[in-house]
């Protein structure tokens, strides 16, 4: 019987899971899907799930008229010892049994394509799930870990999900070389320094080829979150005065438009009193039709559709020197140009706190700009422009190579056997 081993890269926003076979020590075929789960608005007791995973989440909640739970970015709350467990359907679920569903619907199409019950797996994780903190850490890669078992994994190694991306790149070379490889994804921006060697690839100690590794908690979700705040939140009434008081006038809170800028707070707004607060800024205001919005996008639960919306102008400023940020669902209608500039400002923080770790990083690690004789991106928010320029600004010596941003970790997951020991 063919033996096969699984490279799973779970993401903030797209998973993906590699086949590898042992026997042939080839990369059989990659799954990806988005990271996202929906359940539906009306619960079916008959139903053997009441649930769908990635793309057909998507067109579900749609379908669905948007009433029911979508669940996008449940990789941020890995480490969030503030959340237990959520309850849908009366049924509780935790941290990794949310995760679990994601890990088990790749499990099971990869099994189908193989005909194999695969119970071995290589997953990824990032270099920091939170920043430096290493008690979350913990609890992260616990709660990971169970929730592969929840699938029906039962052999799991972990590995740096730019470990992962290297060994992917070291397919490609012919010679040795000293490799930076960055990883930026969703939710995190991970670094790692190692030796690659076309003559090791496969081999069991990589360990001394490992020079440095780091990470930190901002990826292309923090870029959407400052996206929405500098240009969505006026469209739903960031600035709205109102007059509870006759001749005070006083303008809405903006800690209001902070939970409209981040997926995992929306939640924010299912409590009593934070919906009659809503309500009673909307009367005072004289009905005013961009706080209406907000209202709308709360009731409605447009979220998902209005991030897809920067998401898609994102996209386009890789490759354009503008886009349109276009939404208009129940209402709301936004349609305005953005050009590359503008953008590069709004994220320029962002960006700029990518880059100092960066310098940090090197620093600390006594990594000489000189020595490095190629860098790796990969990860959907490495195709961002600002990114491109960063790399290129800081290293102009050194060749700047890519693969496939969504699968590269994958790939290089299920190429980390070694792992195992045997």
């Amino acid at each position: 019987m063919k033996k096969f081993l699984y490279g799973i890269d779970f993401g903030t926003t797209n998973s993906a899971l590699a086949i590898y076979d042992e026997e042939t020590k080839e990369i059989h075929s990659t799954i990806i899907i988005p990271s996202l789960i929906y359940f539906y608005h009306q619960f079916n007791a008959g139903s053997t799930s009441n649930y769908v995973v990635g793309e057909e989440a998507i067109t579900a909640y749609l379908n669905d008229d948007m009433k029911g739970r979508f669940i996008k970015s449940v990789k941020q709350i890995l480490s969030r010892s503030s959340f237990t467990e959520t309850r849908i359907h009366n049924k509780k679920y935790n941290a990794s049994d949310l995760i679990a569903i994601i890990l088990k619907e790749l499990k099971d199409r990869a099994d189908q394509l193989i005909g194999y019950d695969c119970r071995k797996a290589v997953i990824g994780r990032p270099v920091f799930f939170d920043d430096d903190d290493v008690k979350k850490d913990t609890l992260a890669q616990t709660r990971l870990n169970k929730a592969a078992e929840i699938a029906g994994f039962e052999e799991i190694r972990f590995q740096f999900e730019p470990i992962g991306a290297a060994f992917a790149y070291e397919k490609s070379l012919v010679k040795k070389e000293n490799v930076l490889v960055a990883d930026l994804g969703g939710g995190t921006t991970d670094f790692t320094y190692l030796v690659l060697d076309p003559e090791k690839a496969g081999s069991k100690d990589r360990k001394n080829d490992m020079m440095a590794n780091g990470g930190i908690y901002i990826g292309g979700d923090s870029f959407d979150s400052a996206f929405m705040w500098e240009k969505g939140t006026p469209y739903f009434g960031k600035n709205t005065q109102y007059e509870a008081t006759p001749g005070k006038v006083l303008t809405v809170p903006k800690s209001l438009f902070a939970n409209i800028c981040s997926w995992e707070q929306m939640n924010f707004f299912n409590g009593l009193r934070v919906q009659k607060d809503i309500e009673d800024y909307y009367y005072f205001s004289g009905n005013n039709p961009q706080f209406r919005n907000l209202i709308t996008l709360i009731e409605n639960n447009l979220g998902y559709s209005v991030f897809q919306s920067i998401e898609k102008t994102k996209i386009t400023l890789t490759d354009a020197d503008t886009a349109t940020f276009s939404y208009h669902k129940m209402n709301i209608d936004i349609e305005e140009k953005i050009g590359l500039p503008y953008y590069e400002q709004i994220i320029a923080k962002d960006v700029d706190r990518i880059a100092n770790y960066l310098d940090d990083f090197m620093l600390q690690n006594n990594i000489n700009p000189e020595n490095i004789d190629s860098l790796f991106l990969t990860g959907g928010t490495s195709m961002v422009v600002s990114i491109q320029k960063l790399f290129k600004n800081r290293f102009p010596h050194v060749n700047l190579n890519s693969g496939d941003n969504f699968k590269s970790v994958a790939r290089g997951l299920a190429l980390s056997g070694y792992l195992f020991g045997d």
